[in-house]
């Protein structure tokens, strides 16, 4: 049985920090990508960050330069550090697992196999 489990979200300032977690459970996390989505309400869930096994990173261009993902494969847990945050980065974050989906799905929700249950994320003053 696969889990993901978030963590770290929370009711943050404008401009101000956070660093969400995601621990993985079983063997699905080494060798495989991992990724950082978002859905804010009404709207679709979209990618925010993906780090392949190999440390390959790719970010959204709404979060480039102020968000950094990062794994720990002997915790399997992966981080997004998201710095700088504003009103518009309130959402709920996801991270999910691409086991199966080749590297062209990757940008799609379709392309992870496993989610986990979400971490509220609020910036607001």
């Amino acid at each position: 049985q696969v889990q993901l489990v978030e963590s770290g979200g929370g009711l943050v300032q404008p401009g101000g920090s956070l660093r969400l977690s995601c621990a993985a459970s079983g063997s699905v996390f080494s060798g495989n990508t991992m990724g950082w989505y978002r859905q804010a309400p009404g709207k679709q869930r979209e990618l925010v960050a993906l780090i392949t096994s190999g440390g390959s990173r790719y970010y959204a261009d709404s979060v480039k330069g102020r968000f950094i993902i990062s794994r720990e494969n002997a915790k399997n847990t992966v981080y997004l550090q998201m710095n700088s945050l504003s009103p518009e980065d309130t959402a709920v974050y996801y991270c999910a697992v691409a086991e199966y989906a080749p590297s062209t799905a990757w940008g799609s929700t379709r392309g992870y196999d496993y989610w986990g249950q979400g971490t509220q994320v609020t910036v607001s003053s």
